[in-house]
């Protein structure tokens, strides 16, 4: 199952390169913007409780193909560019293992837990 749900994810980060590649953008652009999704962390200063709420609203998918549609729909290529980043970023975040947060913790995500300490542990059980 793990590998079928990172396929989707790869495919979904693949459709987010393909529409980021049809926008009016140099290619540097969305590694340069690739990262600002994570500025949601800075809600973590308010405690974990806020900072997993603003940590989910950015990373949701929902939000980034609401974001990508409605710039289409109203003809801004910016916001399709902030919704393409969006998904590109959230994507490769579920690649990884980063899924949206619970408010026990950074760690505790939809996916498990997450971070070196998850990984060392999955390999000393193999």
């Amino acid at each position: 199952m793990k590998s079928l749900l990172k396929t989707e994810e790869l495919a979904q980060l693949l459709l987010a390169a393909f529409v980021f590649a049809h926008l009016p953008y140099a290619w540097w652009v969305l590694p340069a913007t690739f990262l600002l999704p994570d500025l949601s962390m800075l809600g973590y200063l308010a405690g974990p409780r806020v900072g997993a709420a603003s940590y989910n609203l950015v990373h949701h998918k929902a939000l980034a193909i609401a974001v990508g549609l409605a710039g289409w729909v109203l003809g801004q290529p910016l916001l399709v560019l902030a919704g393409t980043v969006l998904l590109f970023h959230s994507a490769f975040d579920r690649l990884l293992g980063y899924g949206l947060k619970y408010a026990t913790g950074f760690q505790d995500t939809h996916l498990g837990r997450a971070g070196k300490m998850t990984q060392v542990r999955t390999l000393e059980a193999a």
